[in-house]
């Protein structure tokens, strides 16, 4: 039933002497908060369950993850999403922006400094030694100019609500911020959660944040036709989906170090037609990996000559290599003096009381208050709540044995600082039907503009599991949530659209990265390689089941057959090979996840999941035939998108020159087995039924099924979308769009296509042997060949 507000905030209680973000010192609701606990509270119980549960159900559509990592390795999460949002007035973010803005030109000036004149250090405000000792300083950027003038670009800064209700930072984030993409599909979530509130609620939009941010790294290229590209790890980082979502939203490459090269001091992306200019590269990955010839030798991820490339101004990094240096938890105890020195004021937002031990005055401070310290490594780049083994809390060690926490200072004191205790706010967390304090943090953005640095009017907010300030993170079961950013007045829609339209221009597709094309085409062969395989399980099980003894030679043969591939149904009913097959399309798909459809991303995890649980328990048989015909209605539906949802940009195209080539060789390969003089019996019609072509052979042939009808309507029929003549047709088409405008002559690719396809469209039946059919294959595996050395290498 719906209850008062009153009655609806019966029971929570902020624990004493903490911030809380919904009710204030007095206890009274803030205004900020008043229509979201109004609205919650006129719904039941089951009405928030059903909101709450359209929320989830658009994660778990768009396919929104986190990795998480355990002792075993690490595996995908669902998205966990605390459904109420932080809620926050203007007024008070305008406040927290400014503060924002002076810290991120602040670091930017710091950051110029270290890598610069060293001034810092030569006028005392930062000891040399902890500016060397810095693992994330990196000595080849000394003396670098960034081409933008500015080394920063992209920042983020962890804040919370100290006891008396004003904000501090906790930690910032120069290196690689991630996060931003969390916050949009957060807030996608939870419009959805509030889908009647959130119009009329005038909470701010992020979407202009990301247009100006968008332009504004537009405007940075280079006058050569270059591109912006975002870098990534790749997909087995803990962000990548955030990466890929970005690169999606924003319109920009999503590359890997592997897809880079520097050649004459440029940037250069392989793509399928070759190299093309990168001058924008919005950096995802830590720094140290990002060349391996100058920084760290051992980094498979990085792309040689990258240093070289930033050095001759040839790129603009989104932040510059080396700003990692800037996450030091030391660096906090030196920062509001630095401040003053710099700007001539006082940190607006200041962080949190941090010493470095390495001074006698500030050692001897920390030791005289440990009951209120928390103490850990310098360089450590952890937020104060994350206390792990290395850290002592309240004068006590967590899960060490150091001795005492006194002789510890004096013995590590210039590898160490202590910062105070930190004491979160709390924010309303559901738990059940009520709402109860959790501890909160909220992680903010800002982004450079050639008007200055603007703020994300919102971010990303981190809600505890418990009471314990300690499990925040995700990997401790911790919750993110939306920041709602209010407005007393209307707010503007905001949408990426730039604010000045011109005339209507029709923008070509972009450039595919020579990567993508690979994966997509891998994708292809493999999604047809499952299916195949799947056809003829199906096959061996129906035989299995209802042929009898006369079937056995061959079940055995096809048993032997499927053997060959890995895929051995006697052993299995369903061959792990198989499921690996779905597993390896699924890793295709992921490297390439900016350039597939969220429905197509579905379908194909759904493929990949309902084949596992249909192996759980299938017995020989019917049992698993009826399983494999699950698994090909589910392929179809995949196909299905792919055919009629994909836009036919050269991505498309090799994907289908991928599957068109895998049926092919796959078709052959089954016809040479199962065609020959010394097949069992019944293994023409094997043939027809794995070729899905029944019905046709039935109507066009009125005679018994012969090796001859079965070669014509399987080998020869250009009509028969499983017949070899077919895909070579396919072949042909669509590697006829593939090769750039204005070339002259037929590339090897092309050549090999036509005389393949030559050779078939002229032969009868009876010379299709079943040695011209491996010599077919053969055929196929050197137009592959010729296609990737063209196209993929």
């Amino acid at each position: 039933m719906p209850e008062t507000v009153a009655q609806f905030l019966q029971g929570y209680s902020p624990p004493p002497g903490v911030a809380d973000e919904l009710l204030r010192p007095d206890g009274k609701l803030r205004p900020a908060w008043q229509p979201l606990i109004r609205h919650l509270a006129a719904q039941s119980a089951e009405t928030r369950a059903r909101a709450f549960a359209r929320g989830d159900q658009y994660l778990h559509d768009t396919g929104v993850y986190f990795r998480q990592h355990t002792g075993e390795g690490s595996t995908e999460r669902n998205w966990p999403l605390n459904h109420v949002p932080v809620v926050i007035s203007g007024k008070e973010w305008a406040q927290l922006s400014e503060g924002i803005v002076q810290r991120a030109e602040l670091l930017e000036r710091v950051m110029a400094d270290l890598y610069g004149p060293g001034d810092l250090v030569r006028q005392g405000y930062l000891p040399a030694d902890l500016v060397a000792r810095n693992p994330e300083w990196l000595r080849p950027i000394v003396g670098v100019q960034p081409r933008s003038g500015h080394f920063l670009h992209f920042l983020a800064f962890e804040i919370g609500r100290s006891p008396d209700g004003s904000w501090l930072v906790l930690g910032d984030r120069t290196q690689a911020p991630s996060g931003a993409g969390f916050a949009l599909e957060n807030r996608m979530a939870t419009s959805r959660v509030f889908h009647d509130l959130f119009p009329k609620a005038n909470v701010e939009r992020l979407a202009g944040f990301f247009r100006s941010f968008r332009d504004a790294l537009i405007g940075l290229r280079a006058d050569d036709g270059s591109r912006v590209a975002i870098l990534t790890p790749g997909q087995h980082t803990d962000t990548y989906y955030e990466h890929a979502y970005i690169a999606r939203y924003l319109g920009f490459m999503l590359l890997e170090c592997e897809d880079l090269a520097v050649r004459n001091g440029q940037l250069k992306v392989r793509t399928v037609a070759g190299d093309e200019p990168v001058s924008v590269l919005w950096r995802r990955l830590d720094s140290r990996f990002a060349d391996p010839l100058e920084l760290d030798e051992s980094s498979a991820l990085g792309t040689p000559g990258m240093v070289s490339a930033l050095r001759a101004g040839a790129i603009t990094m989104v932040n510059c290599l080396g700003s990692g240096a800037l996450e030091s938890r030391a660096l906090m105890a030196f920062l509001p003096r630095i401040c003053q020195a710099l700007t001539g004021e006082a940190l607006k937002l200041p962080n949190i009381a941090t010493w470095w031990c390495g001074q006698p005055t500030e050692r001897a401070y920390v030791r005289d208050n440990l009951h209120r310290m928390l103490i850990g490594p310098a360089q450590s780049t952890k937020l104060p709540f994350d206390i792990d083994a290395g850290t002592a809390l309240g004068g006590r060690f967590r899960g060490s044995a150091h001795g005492s926490v006194s002789d510890w200072l004096e013995r590590e004191g210039e590898t160490l600082v202590g910062q105070e205790a930190v004491t979160l706010s709390t924010t309303p967390a559901m738990v059940g039907e009520r709402l109860v304090p959790r501890p909160m943090v909220v992680r903010v953005f800002a982004a450079r503009t050639p008007q200055g640095w603007t703020v994300m009017p919102g971010g990303y907010a981190r809600i505890g599991r418990t009471g314990d300030p300690t499990a925040l993170a995700m990997q401790a079961g911790g919750s993110v949530a939306d920041v709602w950013i209010t407005s007393d007045a209307p707010v503007a829609r905001e949408t990426l659209a730039p604010r000045d339209k011109g005339p209507f221009l029709r923008r070509q597709p972009g450039i595919l990265p020579a990567r993508a094309a690979d994966n997509l085409f891998w994708l292809g062969r493999y999604v047809e390689r499952a299916e195949n395989g799947v056809r003829q399980i199906r096959a061996y099980h129906l035989r299995l089941e209802d042929y009898g003894p006369d079937a056995l030679p061959l079940v055995e043969s096809l048993a032997r057959f499927l053997a060959g591939y890995g895929l051995d149904p006697s052993e299995e009913p369903v061959p792990p090979g198989l499921l690996q097959l779905f597993d390896v399309s699924r890793g295709c798909a992921a490297k390439v996840r900016d350039r597939f459809s969220t429905d197509g991303w579905t379908a194909l995890s759904d493929l990949a999941a309902t084949a596992r649980e249909v192996a759980e328990g299938c017995h020989p048989g019917d049992d698993a035939a009826r399983a494999m015909s699950l698994l090909l209605r589910r392929i179809a539906g995949f196909s299905g998108l792919v055919h009629e949802n994909m836009f036919r940009f050269l991505g498309w195209r090799f994907l289908t020159v991928g599957r068109a080539l895998e049926r092919a060789d796959q078709m052959a390969a089954f016809l040479a087995a199962f065609t020959g003089r010394t097949t069992p019996q019944g293994g023409l019609d094997l043939a027809v039924e794995v070729g899905d072509s029944l019905m046709t052979h039935r109507r066009r042939y009125s005679v018994e099924t012969s090796r001859e009808t079965v070669i014509d309507l399987l080998a020869l029929d250009a009509g028969n979308p499983r017949a070899l003549l077919f895909q070579l047709d396919v072949l042909m088409a669509e590697e006829a769009r593939l090769r750039p405008a204005g070339g002259t002559g037929l590339p090897e690719a092309a050549r090999r296509i036509l005389l393949l396809r030559t050779a078939l469209a002229v032969a009868s039946p009876e010379e299709i042997t079943a040695e011209r059919l491996r010599g077919f294959r053969a055929d196929l595996a050197a137009i592959s060949h010729a296609l990737t050395a063209q196209y993929l290498s």
